[in-house]
């Protein structure tokens, strides 16, 4: 599959740029255009000086800076990585089966039956207390330990890190570690048989690429994720660190990107060590403030590009490609396939 040519779509490199102070997305051409959209907004939050804007505008611009070298950077990183950082455990960057919960093999296995259904389906899984996600163990807790224990010691090491995306600055991508193998076999052979079942009109059973990475949340650094939407068609979240090791920090769950979403609808969901929540990327979700300690978490994003080639699930526009590294944002120049309008 890592063969096969990705792209990205040209509005990354202008839609949907976090500015944490603000706690929005913003959109970003040029200097006017961004004053012009932004400035009763920007006014209303206390950005009245110049100098103000001016230093937003650089947070922006070496955001999109950022984004264009991505890849590139990435590849130089991962070759530094390569010849500093010694790993803790160097077998974990190749999937093996006893890394996996039985529990999750069983569920893998029943899906892979010709006449599995989604009803039967939750004879192993459950939905949980937020509608349309699902959850189940993933990873036997001694897996865990132990990559907790690696992206600690890598954190904790000489080598060069990135932030995971412009919402988490403390994480890791787990990808310029070496476990690219790990992750594309996780996603062929196990979370797409899953999602094919629960996920079939959004891109389940054709999931193709993935991103993924770490997320670290603790008081003095990123206590909270604001509400938002993931560019991914299926997401799993697998909660790492151990429940005693932190205090908050809950995922909540609103509606679906296309919904209206009322704050007083939102539905909490606890994490549970060892445990991943499946749930559509356009499913709109943030994290309440970690207050003591640190909550470490997997966050495997997975794309379909037979559905996102149709409409980019970021600008709801026909994508239009960029040229890309790996697995860019997913796209590529294939069939599409019809889109469910069931949500």
């Amino acid at each position: 599959m890592e063969s096969r040519k990705f792209f990205s779509c040209a509005c990354f490199y202008v839609r949907n740029i976090f500015l944490k102070q603000l706690n929005c997305h913003v959109e970003y051409w040029d200097r006017s255009q961004f004053i012009r959209s932004y400035s009763q907004f920007l006014y209303k939050n206390g950005y009245k000086e110049e100098e103000q804007i001016d230093s937003l505008i650089s947070e922006i611009e070496a955001e999109i800076d950022r984004r264009k070298n991505r890849e590139y950077e990435s590849i130089k990183r991962q070759e530094l990585i390569s010849q500093i950082y010694k790993p803790l455990y160097p077998q974990l960057t190749q999937l093996q089966e006893s890394f996996l919960s039985p529990e999750f093999l069983a569920i893998v296995n029943y899906c892979k039956q010709e006449d599995a259904t989604f009803e039967g389906l939750f004879d192993f899984i459950q939905e949980t207390q937020v509608p349309r996600t699902y959850s189940f163990p993933v990873f036997t807790a001694e897996f865990c330990e132990m990559f907790l224990a690696e992206m600690h010691n890598f954190n904790q090491s000489d080598a060069p890190k990135e932030r995971p995306n412009s919402m988490n600055r403390y994480g890791v991508l787990v990808h310029e570690l070496g476990f690219q193998p790990f992750f594309t076999s996780l996603r062929e052979n196990y979370f797409n048989p899953i999602s094919q079942i629960l996920f079939p009109d959004w891109g389940g059973g054709t999931l193709d690429s993935h991103k993924v990475f770490t997320v670290q949340y603790e008081p003095s650094k990123d206590p909270d994720l604001s509400f938002h939407f993931d560019n991914a068609e299926v997401t799993v979240n697998v909660a790492l660190s151990p429940k005693e090791s932190y205090k908050g920090g809950n995922l909540y769950f609103g509606a679906m990107r296309t919904e209206v979403d009322k704050e007083s609808d939102r539905t909490q969901y606890i994490h549970e060590p060892t445990i991943g929540v499946i749930h559509r990327g356009q499913h709109k979700h943030g994290a309440s403030p970690v207050t003591d300690g640190q909550r470490c978490n997997l966050i495997i994003w997975m794309r379909s590009s037979a559905i996102r080639n149709q409409k980019c699930p970021m600008c709801d526009q026909e994508p239009q490609l960029q040229k890309s590294l790996g697995f860019g944002d997913g796209f590529t120049r294939a069939e599409t396939v019809d889109v469910c309008s069931v949500i």
